[in-house]
């Protein structure tokens, strides 16, 4: 990267991490899965987007531990994990209470654990690369810079919906 591209770079980070970037109150994360893209909404607007991956299996909704996928549905953005094997990472608050009833029927774990996080821990910088392709076991994974900003942007709490 050359000079211009590093000022540029570290401009982009102190603008995503100003005050005035944190002040805005997300009030929904929303995920499409088909488009590979995750949004972060404040009162219907969208204010930033981010390329994702998902699951090695991601068609579908998760439907037991081990089967690689994303849920789909409404969640909860329920409790942040500084120290998680990934940089940084948000709970999801799969599964809910239908998800277990679905698992207990069909007789299966439902399976938890799923997050929005950033990189393995200490392969940040391969980001660019892992972002094309579906790598997690049901997981949302962003860039570690990408996952910087939205840790600063998200609340615990803030809602999510993910879509097919």
């Amino acid at each position: 990267m050359g000079r211009l591209g590093k000022v540029l770079a570290l401009l982009a980070i102190l603008i995503a991490s100003s005050p005035a970037a944190a002040a805005v109150k997300i009030d929904l994360v929303r995920v499409d899965k088909s488009d590979r893209r995750m949004e972060l909404l404040a009162q219907g607007e969208i204010v930033r987007s981010y390329s994702i991956a998902l699951g090695g299996n991601p068609i579908g909704h998760k439907q037991q531990q081990g089967d690689q996928r994303t849920p789909e549905g409404r969640y909860l953005l329920d409790w942040q994990n500084p120290q998680s094997c990934c940089f940084r990472s948000l709970h999801i608050s799969y599964p809910n209470e239908a998800d277990k009833a679905a698992a207990k029927h069909a007789g299966v774990d439902p399976g938890g654990m799923i997050m929005i996080h950033g990189q393995v821990n200490g392969f940040g910088w391969w980001g660019w690369l892992f972002q094309m392709f579906d790598w997690t076991d049901g997981c949302i994974a962003v860039t570690d810079e990408d996952m910087r900003e939205i840790w600063n942007m998200v609340q615990v709490g803030t809602a999510i919906e993910i879509n097919p």
